[in-house]
Order: C-alpha cells, then sequence, then structure tokens
C-alpha cells in the first residue's frame, strides 16, 4: 500500500501537468481506462482465464457498479477537481477517504463500533475530517525550504499560465468540493470492491472488467464535452507521458493491487494509507512543479 500511494502520488503531479498543458481531463481519464485495461488483460489471460466460466450475473452487475463509482464517478470529479486546484490541496481532501470509508463500512456493519478500537476509529474519523478541512482553507506562512534542484523551463511556463488561467477563490472551492465528491464514490468502490472479492476473488480480471467498462462511460463524457479531434490528439509529449502513466501505473497496477489488499484486509484498512499520499504530493510538487511548502499544507 505503501508502493500505491507513491504511484497514486505520482498520479497527482504529472496529471496537473498534464491538464495544465491543455489536455482535457475526460480525455485523459479514457485513456487512462483504455490503457489500463490493455496493459491487465494479458496478466488477466495468462493468470486468471481458469475463473472466467465462473463470472455470475451478480458479478457482472458488481463490475459494472464499481466501474460507475470506482472508476467513472470518481475520477471524473477527481480530475476536474484537480484541474482546479493544487496537487496538494487534492491530497489532503484524501484524507477524508478513511473518514467516509468507515462511516460507510459501520453503517452497513462491516465494521464494529462498540468496541474499544471502534470508538477510537470513530475518534480518527472525526480527527481526519478536521484535519482534511485545515489543510484545504488555511494556508499559513511559507516553510523556508531550499530552492528545488530541478529547473524545467516547460513546466515552470506551464504552471505560471495554468495558475494566472485559474486565480480565484472560486475555483479553489470548486475544485476542492469535486474533489470531496469523488472521495465518497471512492469509498463507495471500496465497499462494493469487498463485497465482489468475497465471491470472486480474481483481481486482474475485474479490474480489466472495470476498465473496459469506464473507458466507454468516459468515452461518451469526453466526446460530449470536447467536440474538437485535436482533443484527442497525443504526440511525443507530456499528453502521452501522462496518459501512459495513468493508465498503465494508476488504472492497471495501483488499481490491481488495491483490489487484492481489499480483498485480503477489507476496505477500511486500504484508505488508511491515503494520508501518506499527501506528504509525498507535498514533496514532488516543490521538486517538479515549483510548489511552495507552507504551515496549512
Amino acid at each position: 500500500m505503501i508502493l500505491v500511494q507513491m504511484g497514486l502520488a505520482g498520479l497527482n503531479v504529472l496529471s496537473k501537468l498534464t491538464m495544465a498543458s491543455g489536455m482535457s481531463p475526460y480525455v485523459l481519464i479514457t485513456y487512462r481506462n483504455l490503457l489500463g485495461a490493455v496493459f491487465l488483460a494479458p496478466f488477466a489471460f495468462f493468470f486468471e482465464r481458469k475463473t472466467w466460466a465462473s463470472i455470475s450475473k451478480k458479478t457482472l452487475v458488481q463490475i459494472f457498479v464499481c466501474s460507475v463509482v470506482g472508476a467513472t464517478m470518481n475520477q471524473v470529479f477527481y480530475f476536474v477537481g484537480l484541474k482546479y486546484s493544487r496537487p496538494t490541496v487534492a491530497s489532503a481532501l484524501n484524507n477524508t477517504l478513511p473518514a467516509v470509508t468507515f462511516a460507510l463500512a459501520a453503517a452497513l456493519k462491516m465494521e464494529p463500533v462498540a468496541a474499544l478500537a471502534g470508538k477510537a476509529k470513530v475518534g480518527g474519523t472525526a480527527l481526519c475530517v478536521v484535519g482534511s478541512m485545515l489543510m484545504t482553507f488555511y494556508r499559513g506562512p511559507l516553510v523556508r525550504t531550499l530552492d528545488s534542484p530541478i529547473h524545467w523551463p516547460y513546466v515552470q511556463r506551464t504552471m505560471a499560465a495554468e495558475a494566472a488561467a485559474h486565480a480565484g477563490g472560486h475555483t479553489a472551492a470548486l475544485g476542492a468540493a469535486l474533489v470531496i465528491v469523488s472521495n465518497v464514490a471512492w469509498a463507495v468502490w471500496f465497499i462494493v470492491q469487498k463485497k465482489m472479492s468475497n465471491s470472486y476473488a480474481s483481481p486482474y480480471t475485474t479490474t480489466v472488467l472495470m476498465a473496459s467498462m469506464a473507458s466507454v462511460q468516459c468515452g461518451v463524457i469526453a466526446v460530449a464535452a470536447e467536440h474538437r479531434l485535436s482533443a484527442w490528439a497525443l504526440g511525443f509529449d507530456i499528453r502521452l507521458i501522462g496518459s501512459l502513466y495513468a493508465g498503465v501505473v494508476a488504472s492497471g497496477v495501483v488499481i490491481a493491487v488495491m483490489s487484492w489488499c481489499i480483498q485480503v484486509r477489507g476496505p477500511v484498512f486500504v484508505s488508511m494509507f491515503s494520508p501518506m499520499m499527501l506528504i509525498i504530493v507535498a514533496v514532488v510538487g516543490w521538486g517538479i512543479l515549483g510548489e511552495k511548502i507552507r504551515v496549512g499544507s
């Protein structure tokens, strides 16, 4: 799960840079799911094809629900929210994910709350929410740090233009709200994924099917939102790099590993690691994007 958070942190920073270069978030999400499905398909074939005959209609419905909430809704709201905010803010708001996941799991009686451990989780849930709100809306003074040794002129120009285009508090508030909605969708995916893994434990196959369904759903949204054929163009640039990373690492490796971890340890355990991403994103954002580190972040 630590490696998963490192992969997601890289997704945050690289996707922000990709969208800042002018790529539509809807197109990026479509490529992400399509490439993720293509990357994992050979693994599903070689390691899990013997289980394909046991896929029931109920499992297919659960996979479809996972594709809607865990891929389409989660990614659309998150990427659009990331476009209008900073990677560190989006990562800070991800700290609400354990709280939302635990609340849903407790409501569905998947997590006991009467015992001492359950009460401690309730307190931790409240602390997660308060901390996320504090880190989002309180920036505080700058932390004195050394200048990043990485000087990438393209990144500096791109991020400066992005900051000027989205200057103002209303876009930041919109971005924060969208990220919170995406966390709710992601928490629902954790719960549905756990129930599905109890009856069909084949993470590669379920991830391929989920990503394939999501690529169609996101493709419809992208076509409706982007009427220019040039919006789908990929060259040997940051758009190609961002799409490949999002597809292979995020929708391929990360989702498959998370599905397996949910199957073994449960949804709350997996969501507990999300706060780690904030630290990684803050360091990477400072090093590559030139973001300033503040007390509140």
